[in-house]
């Protein structure tokens, strides 16, 4: 049977992706969809590793990080090398930027290459892998790519300050109950640690704020016939460094659970870790974020230091309380 082109490509960029420590060409050869069904283990596959050379050729033209790897005991041996795709490489860069309509398209094709992957070739595939005696990396059957959404804010915000306009918002600030109506002038749009920021000049404080997206509540509007001239060049990369710079001076202690999630995610951010206390140390940027993530864990991690997150990570869990407490029909708690 003919295998497509693009099946076979497919099932090579799976296949590659799977393992860490990457597969030898026999090894491709043998396993992979669109080369196994014709390879011959007792005879001469010289057609087999030409169509995979131009293959390897056209995946990296597509833009995949395929690399080989050198046996270090076998050097110089071509039967030997091994042939891997780095995954972090694999990611899109941070400066990439998609428009809503793209973001829809992709999301499909997100869904097709799950589904490709749920196929029982691919299946197959990575039972052969595995009967090589290679574990695969992490599991990639039913991976589908995800793509980030960002706040509603973000579009009208990029729009504005692409052409220099002010706009107004309602800015729900930590501690107040009400948001109150913002004036920026809108200087930069910039993601860090996950969130996105506009940094600009507030027109009513006069001086420079930066806000969360995620604190913007409703619309952004223009304001008609207002302008702004441009800010100084690089403002972007002095607004991350700054956040980086505030990041840095905020570190928090916490007591996690062994075995709990809490101390899955939040061990692989930690900067520094005692497992036989189960203390590790984090740098944040925002009290009120970071308290709004360590609530979620609920008994599973205790805030040691600093105090002032410790307080807002226990109001939230009283809220909480009190919440259920009054839903409760017996006044439980």
């Amino acid at each position: 049977m003919k295998i497509p082109v693009e099946d076979r490509l497919f099932s090579l960029v799976l296949a590659l992706l799977a393992t860490e420590t990457g597969l030898l060409k026999a090894e491709i050869l043998s396993t992979v969809r669109g080369y196994a069904e014709k390879y011959d283990p007792h005879g001469s596959n010289a057609n087999l590793e030409r169509q995979f050379e131009r293959d390897k050729d056209e995946v990296r033209e597509l833009g995949i990080p395929l690399e080989t790897v050198e046996s270090p005991d076998r050097p110089g041996d071509n039967q030997a090398l091994r042939y891997r795709i780095p995954k972090g490489q694999y990611d899109l860069p941070d400066e990439v930027r998609f428009t809503p309509d793209e973001l829809a398209l992709l999301a499909l094709a997100g869904e097709v290459w799950r589904g490709a992957s749920l196929s029982e070739d691919s299946r197959r595939a990575l039972t052969k892998i595995r009967g090589l005696g290679i574990e695969p990396r992490e599991p990639v059957i039913g991976y589908a790519p995800r793509l980030r959404v960002r706040e509603a804010a973000f579009e009208p915000l990029r729009t504005a300050l692409d052409r220099r306009q002010r706009v107004r918002f309602a800015y729900l600030k930590p501690g107040e109950t009400a948001p109150r109506e913002r004036r920026v002038d809108p200087y930069a749009v910039v993601l860090h640690e996950g969130r996105w920021h506009l940094h600009g000049r507030d027109v009513d404080a006069d001086g420079l704020r930066t806000f969360l997206l995620s604190r913007i509540v409703g619309k952004v509007d223009v304001v008609p016939g207002a302008t702004f001239a441009p800010p100084a060049e690089g403002i972007q990369d002095r607004i991350l460094a700054e956040l980086d710079e505030l990041r840095l001076s905020n570190v928090a202690d916490l007591a996690v659970t062994a075995g709990s999630d809490a101390e899955v995610r939040l061990g692989k951010r930690a900067v520094l870790g005692d497992e036989d206390a189960g203390v590790i140390r984090l740098h944040y940027t925002d009290v009120a974020v970071f308290a709004d993530e360590l609530a979620a864990y609920g008994p599973e991690v205790r805030v040691l230091t600093p105090p002032d997150l410790r307080d807002a990570v226990r109001d939230r869990l009283r809220l909480v309380a009190e919440t259920h407490a009054a839903r409760d029909p017996r006044g439980a708690r």
